[in-house]
């Protein structure tokens, strides 16, 4: 019985249309493609294409056998990769902002674990630009930061959420707009240096508000901690996953068009660990828009 090479050397022949569009495409001469096929006809004991036309088009067989042939070689990949993914194991380096951990990651951690129970993953957190020099440098595997404003060649970049940026303020300071609470209250800056606070600065400028920053916080939960308690007013991304702001703030639009913060997952090009992180990324990508959808309803 012919191998499973066969049928896919067959299926590039239908897929491309000809015999020397097959061979091109899957790297073999026109004579070996036409040997494979006179094997598989031999084994099958039918003819598969119809030679009085230019090029040969399949038959009623060929077209039976191309059929079958997708469903077979379907399901054998599929094995194939159930296998590959019970085996990976190791360990998977990543970096990650601190607003991630405390928000969509454990849970996507979790959906890795169990579809890779061997594999073993060190976390390290950081803003976003030293995590991107780590990944550069191959010190870790793959990174979630926010989206950079430039992305070297070598680098691979993958988004999974789009964050609106608001403004929290204390109890009491319901109604008002972002421009009267910023230039109201003391601001409470959000991770000094860390490219979400150029964002937020940047617009800050464009939109000529004046905010007299009291002091830097280094996390979500600390700055709306500090907010309901009457220190000052801050902007901030909400996350999909769990805004885990203090229930007391008020939370106002940044802006008439929303402002968003873009997070995702950076690699570079020449990754050994590739696969796994896409994994990763289509799990996150999931988590996100489960959430968003949990939100909306």
């Amino acid at each position: 019985m012919s191998n499973l090479r066969a049928l896919e050397v067959f299926l590039a022949v239908v897929d491309q249309g000809s015999f020397a569009a097959a061979g091109e495409t899957i790297g073999l001469t026109q004579s070996a493609i036409s040997l494979q096929i006179k094997a598989l006809e031999q084994d099958f004991e039918t003819l598969l294409f119809d030679r009085s036309k230019r090029p040969p088009i399949l038959n009623a067989e060929g077209v039976l056998l191309a059929q079958k042939s997708r469903q077979l070689i379907n399901q054998f990949n599929e094995l194939k990769q159930s296998f590959i993914e019970h085996n990976y194991s190791g360990t998977l380096h990543i970096g990650t902002v601190p607003s991630v951990l405390t928000g969509i990651l454990p849970c996507a951690l979790s959906a890795m674990r169990k579809k890779h129970p061997r594999l073993l993953v060190n976390l390290i957190t950081g803003l976003s630009r030293e995590l991107t020099i780590k990944v550069q440098k191959g010190e870790i595997d793959a990174a979630i930061v926010t989206e950079p404003q430039h992305i070297s060649a070598e680098l691979n970049w993958q988004p999974f959420a789009a964050e609106p940026l608001v403004v929290i303020s204390p109890p009491g300071t319901e109604g008002l707009l972002d421009t009267e609470l910023l230039s109201r209250y003391p601001f409470l800056q959000f991770k000094k240096h860390s490219w979400v606070e150029n964002l937020i600065d940047t617009h800050l400028k464009n939109r000529n508000i004046q905010v007299e920053i009291n002091m830097a916080v280094d996390s979500l939960e600390s700055i709306s901690m500090m907010v309901a308690e009457g220190l000052g007013v801050s902007i901030v991304p909400l996350r999909s996953h769990c805004q885990n702001l203090n229930s007391k703030v008020v939370i106002s639009p940044f802006g008439k068009k929303p402002v968003k913060r873009i997070v995702g997952l950076i690699q570079r090009e020449a990754n050994p660990n590739a696969d796994l992180i896409k994994v990763l990324h289509e799990i996150l990508l999931s988590k996100t828009a489960l959430a968003v959808s949990n939100k909306n309803d």
